[in-house]
């Protein structure tokens, strides 16, 4: 069995400083360096919005932060600017380890449709291509780390499963945003989907 390791998400904007900083963001960087010597293929995802995108509560006028829209796919979590293409805040987190990445998947360029899933943007239709090419390497097990733990591993574990791949998350390598018991919440429906947590 062909094992990889998906590191999501860790970026400037999500580390404390950040615009949307997931509490001890930078404290699993480390780990997850000393982690990958033990994996053959690493895979990083990366968060990357072009500027006014659709999920910027600053795009909304009237709404907030972490407030929620109506899009063409469905109810929207609305966020503080983030993640801008090209931008500090959308840059890996300068103690992350980029150098064995043999892939890096960048979501949510659509400027209309998020994007939480390394597989899929939010309208469930748009592959990003990581399912094709885990497949042409022969991987059938993934194990996940990164941010943030009830949002992009969430979707990505979920979606990992339904797809067919045996899927561990280090819950010791994630931190969470945690909203309103979003992170709760996220284990029980990755339990359910069978994710193993770690």
């Amino acid at each position: 069995m062909t094992a990889a390791l998906l590191v999501i998400d860790v970026q400037n904007d999500f580390c404390p400083g950040g615009a949307l900083a997931v509490p001890g963001g930078d404290e699993i960087v480390p780990k997850i360096n000393a982690l990958m010597t033990d994996f053959k293929e690493i895979i990083l995802t990366q968060d990357w919005h072009p500027a006014g995108h659709s999920s910027f509560a600053s795009e909304h006028p009237g709404k907030a932060p972490f407030e929620t829209v109506e899009m063409e796919y469905g109810t929207q979590v609305l966020w503080p600017d983030h993640c801008v293409q090209g931008s500090h805040g959308g840059a890996f987190h300068p103690d992350l380890d980029t150098t064995p990445a043999h892939l890096i998947i960048r979501k949510g360029m659509s400027l209309k449709i998020d994007s939480y899933s390394a597989f899929f943007e939010n309208d469930r239709a748009t592959h990003t291509g990581l399912d094709g090419y885990l497949q042409t390497r022969g991987i059938t097990r993934l194990v996940m780390v990164g941010l943030a733990t009830d949002f992009c591993v969430q979707f990505s574990a979920l979606d990992a499963a339904k797809l067919g791949y045996r899927v561990t998350v280090r819950r010791d390598l994630c931190r969470a945003i945690d909203l309103d018991g979003s992170l709760a919440q996220a284990e029980a429906a990755m339990r359910e989907a069978g994710v193993t947590l770690d």
